[in-house]
């Protein structure tokens, strides 16, 4: 049994749900003294509820789950949309033949490249209700005293 339960929130389905979520993530990392990153923890949160939000239907709930590990810790933001939320898979420097780079003077398409590669792992799996989208972050590594 992990020594911090993991958190979980039911978040609003509205814009609401972006700074909820960041505010969980900062307080369970703080709280827990964790050694993952939590500016990087808030970012690619914030990336998955936004998408929670903004491509599901209004009356799906969305459930954002913090657990920490001894390692670093594992986000995973539920949705009530079975549908995957692109292509997690692909890590930087391995675009294959056919796949849409996302274009940096475009509004919308960068969230899953930050997830994918600023977190050492991410997915997406079906759940009974729709599906869960994950990121893990490893632990910091702390500098020795006096460097």
């Amino acid at each position: 049994m992990p020594a911090h339960p993991a958190r979980r929130i039911t978040l609003p389905h509205s814009a609401a749900a972006v700074p909820l979520a960041r505010a969980l993530v900062r307080t369970a990392l703080a709280d827990a003294d964790a050694p993952a990153d939590g500016d990087t923890a808030e970012l690619l949160t914030a990336e998955l509820v936004a998408n929670a939000v903004q491509h599901t239907p209004p009356c799906a709930p969305i459930e954002l789950v913090v657990e920490l590990l001894a390692n670093g810790c594992q986000v995973e933001v539920h949705d009530g949309d079975p549908q995957p939320p692109g292509d997690l898979s692909a890590r930087p420097g391995e675009a294959r033949p056919g796949d849409a780079r996302p274009d940096p003077w475009q509004e919308h398409g960068r969230g899953l490249l930050l997830v994918r590669t600023l977190s050492s792992a991410c997915g997406h799996r079906r759940t009974p209700h729709g599906k869960a989208v994950w990121f893990t972050l490893p632990a910091r590594r702390l500098l020795p005293a006096g460097a």
